[in-house]
């Protein structure tokens, strides 16, 4: 039985063929029944190929390192990037920081042109994704990054702090378009789901860095008060630098250059890296099962992605919007304004909270890290809906705990740990969820319009509400900001309960088929 034969499955059919998905009005085309073949063509223009099998069969294997490395590690990056910038806002403000800026103006305008230049960015750079391709696209967007964090470093004036504060949003938002569609199409599928939790829940060694980096960097009796917050800045670059010299080792996506007819390069793309895994194994590779015959084409234009995102896959669509929303909610605007909670609640020092932050951003790694797993072998539908609903009701005790008067900092930083174990872990699947679900052509956009609403929604209307909630210094106001977060956690839970595809072992293909796939083969 194959994968997609379990009960009440929603992925689709196998290998471009097979009934649709309930909730997806097209119908899929058959599977034909051409003898096995590692590539040829039909009839121009169509191809026919078995490449995504191939891929799909793959052991783990230094190979896979290499992509996970090379792609997945600038999350730590951006996790970096955020939670320093939180850190440092209070130094910038001080007189004889280099900078005339406020400390309002670090976290509010900078921070909100931040998270305008991710959403942007990842709408712009995943167009050119599924145009160019993976690997153009996830040099360029590290090298906007690299480019503008390094300007960063050199502020002279509040406007250029904005100014490459946006810019270096941009590039770590097409970051999230570039890297999610390759990885997600490198990887075998009864691997996809773990590495793509575990590679998005990354962010989080990244804030545990930051926190942690701040601490030190911001030190006076190390390095003057001009200095130390621009080094945080050149070592964000440097890191991006040694990612950038691993990443050129990663190859195009094969998936991508048979869907744009470059059928020959894929198969001898997929062939160099079966030898490279034969000659580590030391043994035969599995024979592949099932191929796909396509019609290729350069461009898909936008009516006819919107028409397949939001018509053809309108659940699929659902249920994107809906854990995008309440986890960007949760984190945006809860999460990272739990330093003032510390400061307002509990008086604790703002030259300590770090400390507490690098604890709760542990709790956030170790939920994709120990639960990833799972999600490829209890399964996607049943993860998804637990995750998000364990920690939103979690997070409705914590906010009764909270109101009550029953939490100290400790305990406070305990709860966030266990509630963001679940939440990350979900929030992670958030990701994988939108790479996957949606035909080949789309895939970047997909990500990149999910990623940019789920990021303008809890990035900016968040922290309004959480801000009005919070300052009023009562403890029940805060705890409504919790109950806000925990209820949207809880209704994306239950829409992942209904809607949520069963997509743990299936290659893209069978999951979507791609617009490309010929008729009648």
């Amino acid at each position: 039985m194959s994968p997609n034969d379990k009960a009440g499955d929603t992925s689709g059919a196998e290998y471009g063929g097979g009934a649709a998905a309930p909730g997806d009005s097209s119908p899929r085309t058959p599977t034909g029944t051409h003898p096995p073949a590692s590539h040829r063509n039909v009839a121009a223009p169509t191809i026919t190929t078995d490449v995504p099998a191939r891929l799909d069969r793959l052991p783990w294997s230094r190979w896979h390192w290499m992509v996970v490395v090379g792609l997945g590690t600038v999350w730590i990056l951006d996790g970096l990037e955020v939670t320093v910038v939180g850190n440092i806002a209070g130094r910038l403000s001080e007189h004889g920081s280099g900078l005339p800026i406020s400390s309002a103006q670090v976290t509010g305008v900078a921070a909100a042109l931040y998270v305008a230049g991710a959403c942007l960015g990842a709408l712009f750079f995943g167009r050119l994704t599924d145009l160019f391709g993976r690997k153009k696209l996830f040099l360029i967007t590290l090298a906007v990054y690299l480019a503008a964090t390094a300007l960063t470093a050199v502020s002279f004036s509040s406007w250029w702090f904005f100014l490459f504060r946006f810019l270096t949003g941009f590039g770590i938002g097409g970051e999230y378009a570039a890297i999610n569609s390759a990885i997600d199409e490198l990887i075998p599928s009864a691997y996809r789901g773990r590495v793509d939790l575990v590679i998005n829940g990354s962010f989080w060694l990244g804030a545990i860095g930051g926190s942690l980096l701040s601490i030190v960097m911001l030190d006076t009796d190390i390095f003057p008060m001009n200095l130390g917050w621009r080094l945080t800045f050149a070592l964000g670059v440097v890191l991006g630098l040694v990612i950038l010299l691993v990443r050129r080792s990663v190859p195009e996506s094969p998936r991508w250059l048979f869907i744009h007819g470059r059928g020959d390069e894929a198969d001898r793309l997929v062939t160099s890296i079966e030898k490279q895994i034969t000659n580590e194994k030391g043994e035969r590779l599995p024979e592949p099962e099932g191929e796909i015959t396509i019609h290729p084409r350069k461009s898909i234009g936008f009516l006819e992605i919107g028409r397949t995102v939001f018509s053809r896959y309108r659940r699929r669509a659902i249920l994107g919007l809906a854990l995008f929303i309440g986890q960007a909610f949760l984190y945006n605007a809860v999460t990272f304004g739990f330093g003032a909670i510390l400061t307002s609640f509990f008086d604790v020092s703002t030259s300590h909270t770090g400390y507490f932050f690098a604890v709760m951003a542990a709790g956030n790694f170790l939920g994709p890290l120990l639960l990833g797993k799972l999600f490829d072998t209890v399964g996607r539908r049943i993860m998804i809906s637990g995750t998000y609903l364990l920690s939103g009701v979690l997070l409705f005790a914590t906010a009764w705990l909270f109101a009550a008067g029953h939490l100290t900092a400790t305990t406070l930083t305990a709860c966030w740990c266990v509630v963001l174990f679940f939440a990350s872990a979900g929030a992670s699947s958030a990701y994988l969820t939108v790479s996957e679900i949606f035909p080949m052509e789309t895939r970047a956009m997909a990500i990149a319009f999910f990623y940019a609403i789920g990021t303008a929604a809890g990035g900016i209307s968040g922290p309004l509400v959480f801000a009005e909630l919070t300052e009023s210094g009562v403890a029940a106001d805060t705890a409504l900001a919790f109950c806000i977060g925990a209820a949207l956690m809880c209704l994306a839970g239950l829409t992942a309960a209904f809607l949520a595809v069963r997509a743990e072992r299936c290659s893209l293909e069978s999951i979507a088929s791609p617009l490309s796939t010929a008729p009648d083969t």
